[in-house]
């Protein structure tokens, strides 16, 4: 009995390893398409893509954070900036409000040089 041939293109093959590299440093769907050879449609129609993407993005944004915390120690502008992202901590800002009764008086006698000019 002859063999059945498949019919069409193989199927791309994805290296998952080098997917999760890529999206560690936080690439796109795009770039990573790009750097394997294929269309985003490709890697979206793969079924262990997303898991393998997700896993390198988690893992990159932990890396991130490790080194963020780690600078905190050292620079206070970083210990601020993750207390304001994690902690809910902001800059107060103090506004100065201005009687309306000064702000009209202060415009009267503007009108009035004016006019005496």
């Amino acid at each position: 009995m002859a063999e059945k041939r498949k019919v069409g293109r193989p199927k791309f093959q994805i290296d998952y390893e080098t997917v999760e590299k890529l999206a560690h440093i936080q690439c796109t769907k795009t770039e990573i398409a790009n750097f394997l050879g294929c269309s985003v449609d490709t890697l979206d129609r793969d079924n262990n893509f997303a898991e393998h993407y997700k896993k390198g993005l988690d893992g990159g944004k932990m890396s991130l954070r490790r080194m963020q915390f780690k600078l905190a120690e050292k620079n206070s502008a970083m210990a601020i900036f993750l207390g304001k992202q994690y902690l809910g901590q902001r800059d107060i800002v103090e506004q100065q409000n201005v009687e309306l009764g000064k702000v009209t008086e202060l415009l009267s006698k503007i009108k009035e040089e004016a006019n005496d000019n």
